[in-house]
């Protein structure tokens, strides 16, 4: 089919999980990192701007150090991703530049990608890389990184990189060859999804849990992942990365299972506030707020029904309807506190409240951005008119 043909695509963003890399027992796989590059450069020398997200850090510092065999400390983590790091990169270094191609090494953490700043900053970095013809390798920065700081898995951080540098397709390799009903493992009547235009409730549902001790994601971080990618217009692959040249396999014509990404797709400034992981807050709205928004209109306090979560005026939060699913992300316009006491109020009794003069919109129709879970808007619309009615 016409969406494995890799090569028309103009920027792709390759991930690759811990358990292709690294084995356990004896370190990093060359053989199948060698013929992973083959693949890399083949479509670089026909035309595709290539970046990789290259989890194996920790994985392969652990082996370096003989700490295989046992739970890791948080400080005995970062420093195997400290070792990790360094024999990675000059992995990569040399494999990609068997073929003449540059690489370089770009660390992140979580707030790189959700402070806007920080976020810019790094997306002129791996701008400049690709520009004079260099391969970014991505990974997150694990020697600094703790639970609270961290994406915890690389196929939302490759998610968030696909969309920030505007990539036309991702494609997640891991030891899986696609979407099924059910995790196969466990389920032999499982089916293989081949094609999945939109991702619905129902297919969240197919989701299992991570597989392997070394990868921490599982089908559930690839579905997060999707739906950052599709959201902001970037075509999703996830497919087996076991063989060797797993991407030939795949334009090849091996089992995969691709995801359109949106018709109507968020661009720019949106992609970025659609894309964050970590609201800050969460914001329940009734029926008519629900409508209003699809309509393309901002939120207001009189549909608000209840503020929950610490944050500060410019902060992302989840906006979640009468029946509990997000419907919309956006940059709030008042502190927690402010929030709570003006939830359900109209628009003249909003500076009483407060003691001030302040903006009508909890939540301004050009710093908000619909979530694609929203799949029936007239039933939205119908609850709203029947909540007038009462």
């Amino acid at each position: 089919m016409r969406d494995l043909a890799l090569g028309a695509y103009r920027r792709i963003t390759i991930k690759i999980g811990s358990a292709l890399l690294v084995d356990p027992a004896h370190g990093l796989r060359r053989d199948w990192l060698a013929a992973l590059a083959d693949d890399v450069a083949a479509l670089a020398a026909g035309g595709s701007e290539m970046l990789i997200v290259s989890s194996g850090a920790v994985a392969l510092g652990r082996t370096v150090l003989g700490l295989e065999r046992r739970t890791l400390r948080l400080e005995e983590s970062q420093a195997a991703a400290a070792v990790g790091q360094i024999a990675l990169a000059g992995a990569w270094a040399a494999e990609l530049g068997r073929h003449g191609l540059t690489s370089g090494q770009v660390l992140v953490t979580l707030g790189d990608t959700e402070e806007r700043r920080r976020y810019l900053n790094a997306r002129a970095t791996i701008s400049t890389l690709l520009k004079l013809g260099a391969v970014p390798v991505i990974n997150e920065n694990d020697t600094v990184a703790t639970s609270e700081i961290r994406y915890g898995d690389n196929d939302r951080l490759a998610a968030r990189v696909a969309t920030m540098m505007g990539a036309d397709l991702l494609v997640l390799l891991s030891d899986v060859d696609g979407l099924y009903t059910a995790p196969p493992a466990r389920d032999p009547t499982a089916r293989f999804i081949p094609l999945v235009e939109r991702i619905t409730p129902e297919i969240e549902a197919m989701a299992g849990d991570a597989g392997t001790t070394l990868a921490r994601g599982g089908m559930r971080t690839k579905l997060d992942a999707g739906k950052i990618a599709t959201t902001a217009g970037t075509a999703m692959i996830i497919a087996s990365g076991t063989r060797l040249n797993p991407l030939s396999a795949v334009a090849a014509g091996a089992r995969a299972t691709v995801f359109r990404p949106s018709a109507d797709p968020v661009r720019g400034y949106k992609s970025w506030i659609a894309g964050q992981l970590e609201p800050s807050g969460r914001i329940a709205v009734d029926a008519g707020a629900v409508a209003a928004l699809i309509a393309g209109k901002s939120l207001l306090p009189a549909g608000v029904r209840q503020v929950t979560g610490h944050f500060a005026r410019g902060d992302t939060v989840s906006i979640t309807g009468p029946d509990g699913r997000e419907v919309a992300r956006g940059l709030v316009a008042y502190d927690a506190p402010d929030a709570v006491r003006i939830a359900g109020l109209k628009t003249a009794e909003i500076a009483e409240a407060l003691g001030y003069e302040a903006r009508a919109a909890m939540v301004h129709r050009d710093d908000l951005v619909l979530s694609r879970l929203i799949d029936r808007p007239a039933r939205y619309a119908a609850d709203a008119r029947q909540d007038a009615e009462d």
